[in-house]
C-alpha cells in the first residue's frame, strides 16, 4: 500500500500470460529460422547435384526417355512439344484427319496450301505445290516428314539430316566417323535412310553424354560454318573448338534451321554459305553452281526453292548483334527449386514473353505483343503484294509463251522469275515472318517486287 495515496503498488514485473507469449514468439523465430537454414542448406545441396545419376549416359544412347531420367525437369519440357498452339502469324492449330494405312496420323497441322493458293502457282510443277502445312512442334518434325503427301515424289535421304536424331545413325554408318557415316546415307532415297533413324530430334544431338557440354552433331553445318567462316578470314575453322558458348546456343539450332540444297547425283548435303549468307549472296552461289531444284512447270524458269533460313535472317538482326542467342528466346531459363535450367519447351517467345522477352524487355506484356505484331502484320503484308506481283509474272510468261515472244526476253524474264521467287521464299519459308530482321525482310520483299516487275517490263519490249 502506498502510504501518500492509500492505493496498491503496482508489481513491476511481467504478468505471467506476457512472459509465456514472449517465450513462444522467441521459440517460434528460432524454429523458422532453422526451417529458413535447413531450405538454403537443402537449395545449395540442390545445386551442387545438377541432375540425377539414375542412368549411365554413353555417346550411343540416343533414346531422349533414358537422358530424361538423370534430367527429369528437361525431359518434361522436351515432351511438351507436343503442344499446337497458333499465334497470330504462325504456330499450328490440330486438325483432325481419318487416319489411313498410308498415313496413320489422326492429327495434322492446317495446309499453307488451301490458306493461300497462290502457293500452288509459285511451286508449280514441284512435291511442295503438293503438300505444304504450318509447321508443328519438334515433336512432329519426324513424323510429318514421313507422311507428308511430298512423299508422293522420290524424296532423298539426305532430308533426315534435319528431321530426325542421326548422330547415332551416321556414327554406326561410319565405324565411328560422322561424317563417313554421312556420305553413305546421302545418296539413300527416303524410304532407304527412313529405317535407320528412330527419334525426332533428341538430347544427344546437341549434348555430349560425359559433359552434357553444348556440340554440333551435323555435318553439313560443320562443312557450312567453316566455309562461311572462310569467306570472312578466317581459316580452318572448328566450331566445336572454336565457338564460344553463347554462339553454340544459336548454332546448335543452326544445324538446321537454315537454307540448303542437295547436289549431285549423290544428293550431297551443302549449306551455300562460301560466299555469305545473305540472300543475294546464297543466289550468287546457286547461279554460279548453276543450280536449279526444278524447271517451273507452267514457265520453265529454273526456279529455287528456299527452305527455312531462320539463322541467316536472324543473323541480320538486331538480337544477334546485340548477342542475344537463339535459346535465350526459345528455350529460355528458368528457375525449378535451386536449379536455372534451359526451357526445352521450344516454342515462339510470344507464347512465353515473361522469361523470353522481359528479361531484357522490361515492359508490359502487351506491349511487347503489339510490337511484335505491328512488324508481323507489316511484313506480312508486303509479302502479299510481292506474291500478287509474282503471280503477274507467271501469268505474263506462260501469256508470252503462248504468244512466241521472243526466247531471248523469255530468257531474261524468266530469269528475274528465279530471282523474285527465292527472294519471296526467303521470308516466305522463314518463320518469324519477319521478326528476326524486320528492315531485311522488307529489303528482300521490295527486291523480289521489283524483280518481278523487270521481268514483265522485258516481255513488253517491243
Amino acid at each position: 500500500m502506498n502510504t501518500h495515496t492509500g492505493k496498491p503498488i503496482r508489481s513491476e514485473r511481467f504478468p505471467g500470460s506476457r512472459l509465456l507469449i514472449v517465450i513462444v514468439i522467441a521459440a517460434l523465430a528460432a524454429v523458422i529460422g532453422l526451417a529458413l537454414l535447413v531450405n538454403i542448406m537443402e537449395r545449395k545441396q540442390e545445386a551442387r547435384n545438377p541432375f540425377f545419376r539414375v542412368v549411365e549416359l554413353t555417346d550411343d544412347t540416343d533414346d531422349p526417355a533414358v537422358w530424361g531420367k538423370n534430367f527429369p525437369l528437361q525431359y518434361d519440357s522436351y515432351r511438351r512439344t507436343v503442344d499446337q498452339v497458333r499465334t497470330r502469324h504462325g504456330g499450328s492449330e490440330a486438325l483432325p484427319r481419318t487416319p489411313s494405312d498410308a498415313d496413320p496420323r489422326s492429327i495434322v497441322a492446317q495446309s499453307k496450301l488451301e490458306e493461300d493458293p497462290r502457293l500452288v502457282a509459285m511451286w508449280a510443277g514441284y512435291a511442295f505445290a503438293l503438300d505444304f502445312r504450318e509447321e508443328r512442334g519438334h515433336a512432329y518434325m519426324l513424323e510429318d516428314q514421313t507422311f507428308t503427301g511430298r512423299q508422293q515424289r522420290p524424296q532423298p535421304g539426305s532430308c533426315l539430316h534435319c528431321h530426325a536424331s542421326t548422330y547415332l545413325a551416321y556414327k554406326k554408318a561410319g565405324d565411328g566417323d560422322i561424317l563417313k557415316g554421312f556420305e553413305k546415307l546421302n545418296p539413300l532415297s527416303y524410304a532407304e535412310a527412313r529405317p535407320l533413324v528412330e527419334h525426332p530430334v533428341a538430347c544427344i544431338d546437341c549434348h555430349t553424354a560425359d559433359t552434357l557440354a553444348l556440340r554440333i552433331t551435323r555435318p553439313a553445318f560443320m562443312e557450312g560454318i567453316r566455309a562461311l567462316k572462310a569467306s570472312q578470314g578466317i581459316a580452318d575453322y572448328d566450331v566445336n573448338r572454336d565457338a564460344t558458348r553463347q554462339e553454340m546456343r544459336s548454332y546448335v539450332c543452326a544445324q538446321c534451321h537454315v537454307e540448303y540444297y542437295f547436289r549431285g547425283s549423290e544428293n550431297r548435303l551443302v549449306y551455300p554459305w562460301s560466299k555469305g549468307i545473305k540472300v543475294e549472296e546464297i543466289l550468287a552461289y546457286y547461279d554460279e553452281a548453276g543450280h536449279q531444284d526444278w524447271k517451273h512447270a507452267d514457265t520453265g524458269a529454273p526456279a529455287l526453292k528456299a527452305q527455312h533460313p531462320e539463322f541467316e535472317m536472324w543473323s541480320q538482326g538486331i538480337h544477334s548483334r546485340s548477342g542475344v542467342a537463339c535459346a535465350d528466346c526459345h528455350m529460355p531459363y528458368q528457375r525449378v527449386g535451386a536449379h536455372k535450367i534451359s526451357d526445352h519447351h521450344v516454342r515462339s517467345p510470344l507464347l512465353n514473353l515473361n522469361n523470353a522477352c522481359q528479361t531484357c524487355h522490361k515492359w508490359p506484356e502487351q506491349e511487347l505483343l503489339s510490337r511484335v505484331e505491328t512488324i508481323q502484320g507489316r511484313t506480312a503484308a508486303l509479302r502479299h503484294l510481292a506474291m500478287d506481283a509474282l503471280i503477274d509474272l507467271i501469268a505474263d510468261l506462260k501469256a508470252a509463251l503462248a504468244a512466241g515472244i521472243p526466247e531471248e526476253q523469255i530468257a531474261s524474264a524468266r530469269d528475274y522469275q528465279r530471282k523474285a521467287q527465292f527472294y519471296l521464299d526467303f521470308v516466305e519459308a522463314e518463320n518469324s515472318m519477319g521478326f528476326h530482321a524486320p528492315q531485311e525482310s522488307a529489303r528482300i520483299l521490295g527486291e523480289s517486287i521489283n524483280f518481278c516487275r523487270l521481268g514483265q517490263a522485258a516481255l513488253s519490249k517491243q
